[in-house]
């Protein structure tokens, strides 16, 4: 069963998962717009306070230290497919330098191999550069890196097309056959960490529109996810922003969501420093190894921000990038948009960021 987390990481969202740190849900938050230009008739279906459906989209670091109690509470999760956003050569480079990161998998979930960056984007002129943008002292540098992150997990010419495939799966249709149950749902979108066609294959179309509770509603009309990449901070962190977004959550909450990483990542902030001040560009910065490893609302903030200016919106920018067509968001939202049935079902998060440096 899954335990409570450590004493200083709120829970909901945290999940103390054994050998997982950074473990949380993203669901519980508010939705505080019109599902952010969502269909009218699921905006106006419900006066009631909606919010995004817990128990489907989980995020961590890298899971190679994932006890076997650790792997028992995420099948209790129902957590059958997990996306790896790490390239194999940031996979090889940390089990060479003794960090663990191994590629890892466990009964009852499918790892998909799902780079962000291709091989040929860690040269270390590239890793230098890109470093550099994630320690400058303003969140410039985070959002220039984020932005290049969109963008690299969006490219054609990245075969894997980790962002469509991970939007594709959250926006299936339910199967008949969906029990009510996360552990017994099934899904007919197909996913592999081979070839590109198989991310890309058409979705089937979206049933009517509804709302649901989450008292009443199936526990998961699509399998619940784990995403994560190294730390389960940056490259997890853009696409959970995505997603929470085309569900209308708005800024705020979404860049507290991210700035949570903040506390899930204490445990871990020794190794990744070594690993970090290991890297010839970053030797002796320790101010700027902090501050690559912290996560401020204020990145968050402005990556939001320069997707609006160059897009528009984010669903726009989801649309223009080939992510998703309209009624594939549309589906998503129907599968991540919840009535609220009681308050004590929302994520406290104004409680939560008290806890936050």
């Amino acid at each position: 069963m899954a335990s409570a987390p450590a004493p200083d990481l709120p829970r909901p969202p945290f999940i103390h998962i054994d050998g997982l740190p950074n473990f949380r849900d993203a669901g519980g938050y508010p939705i505080s717009s019109s599902s952010a230009s969502a269909s009218s008739s699921l905006a106006s279906a419900t006066a009631k306070k909606q919010m995004v459906r817990k128990g489907v989209l989980y995020r961590a670091s890298e899971p190679s230290k994932l006890s076997a109690s650790g792997e028992a509470q995420l099948r209790e999760l129902g957590i059958r497919e997990v996306y790896d956003l790490r390239s194999a050569v940031e996979i090889d480079r940390g089990i060479r330098e003794g960090h663990g990161w191994a590629a890892r998998e466990w009964d009852g979930a499918r790892r998909n191999f799902v780079p962000v960056f291709l091989d040929q984007d860690y040269s270390p002129e590239a890793l230098a550069l890109r470093i550099k943008n994630y320690a400058d002292e303003t969140a410039v540098g985070f959002v220039t890196a984020y932005m290049d992150i969109l963008q690299a997990a969006s490219g054609k010419d990245n075969q894997f097309s980790p962002f469509r495939t991970i939007l594709a799966h959250l926006a299936s249709a339910p199967s008949p056959s969906s029990s009510s149950t996360a552990t017994t749902t099934t899904t007919t979108t197909t996913t592999t960490t081979t070839t590109s066609e198989a991310n890309t294959i058409p979705l089937p179309p979206p049933s009517p529109s509804h709302t649901t509770s989450a008292a009443t509603a199936p526990a998961s009309p699509v399998p619940p996810v784990l995403i994560h990449c190294t730390a389960g901070k940056d490259r997890t962190g853009v696409v959970v922003a995505l997603v929470l977004a085309l569900c209308g959550v708005a800024d705020d909450i979404i860049a507290h969501e991210y700035n949570l990483t903040e506390l899930g990542l204490r445990e871990r902030h020794a190794e990744l420093m070594r690993h970090l001040l290991g890297n010839p560009s970053m030797a002796g910065d320790e101010a700027g190894v902090r501050r690559m490893i912290g996560a401020q609302k204020s990145s968050m903030l402005g990556t939001l921000s320069l997707i609006r200016e160059r897009y528009g919106s984010v669903e726009e920018c989801v649309l223009k990038l080939g992510l998703l067509a309209p009624d594939e968001i549309a589906q998503l939202r129907r599968n991540l948009v919840v009535d609220v049935e009681d308050e004590a079902e929302l994520v406290p998060w104004a409680k939560n960021a008290r806890l936050l440096p």
